[in-house]
């Protein structure tokens, strides 16, 4: 059997509304950049069709139970065989050129690992607005998010996603990765061109002004220790 030459690791949680449409995204992406790819699936608490669905497109699933978004996110990038991998959240797509774009930087050399743009679905005042609340608790790092890829040491010379946060835990990889490429001589990297286009569920569900009325809120999720912000705001939220 043919190692594919890179695993998308997705996280999903009762996703039988958008998990089609990420793994078709990372499919006709990769059949676009000739890219052969793996989609690791790991069901958390599923209770719908993400797992039928998700199979029906060729993903591979595993299960990870525990009430904890980095658990989930290391289960799917444990169950990869692929050297070179990447991480999507289930409620974000690919846009065509996105893989060609992925598997340049994940295997140039010069890259520790790196994140992508997000763009979301649709756009309104409020969301640019939120977009510049988060951004002040991010902008020092020199990171980016959304889509994070690197070669498979990397990944477990640092252990992975932390375990122990229940929310931002996607940050903390990213500066921890950014932080290993520096005792390598490597730099983190974005795909600028390449991003992905994300849902706005939470914005649908909560409101496009809720994080800006809600300051509040941002600096207990951007904790990461915080189980009822981080319970209100994505384990708990009705899907």
């Amino acid at each position: 059997m043919t190692t594919p030459d890179v695993s998308i690791a997705i996280p999903a949680h009762n996703e039988e509304r958008y998990i089609g449409r990420c793994i078709e995204s990372v499919m006709s992406s990769a059949q676009r950049a000739q890219v052969n790819a793996e989609v690791v699936v790991a069901l958390n608490r599923c209770t719908d069709g993400t797992q039928a669905i998700a199979e029906s497109l060729g993903a591979r699933c595993v299960v990870e139970e525990r009430k904890c978004i980095a658990a989930v996110r290391n289960a799917a990038v444990r169950g990869g065989t692929a050297h070179a991998l990447a991480t999507i959240d289930a409620d974000s797509w690919m846009q065509p050129h996105t893989m060609a774009e992925l598997i340049r930087h994940v295997n140039d050399k010069r890259y520790v690992g790196g994140g992508a743009t997000i763009w979301p679905e649709r756009w309104s005042l409020g969301i640019v607005l939120t977009g510049f609340v988060v951004a002040r608790y991010v902008i020092d790092k020199g990171i980016s998010a959304g889509l994070f890829w690197c070669q498979r040491d990397a990944f477990e010379a640092i252990g992975g996603f932390d375990e122990r946060m229940v929310s931002v835990e996607d940050v903390d990889f990213a500066v921890r990765l950014k932080a290993l490429g520096k005792t390598r001589g490597q730099r983190f990297g974005t795909l600028w061109r390449g991003g992905i286009i994300t849902s706005c569920r939470k914005f649908d569900h909560f409101g496009d002004w809720y994080l800006v009325r809600n300051p509040a809120m941002v600096r207990r999720m951007f904790d990461g220790h915080d189980r009822r912000a981080a319970d209100q705001y994505w384990y708990d939220v009705e899907r």
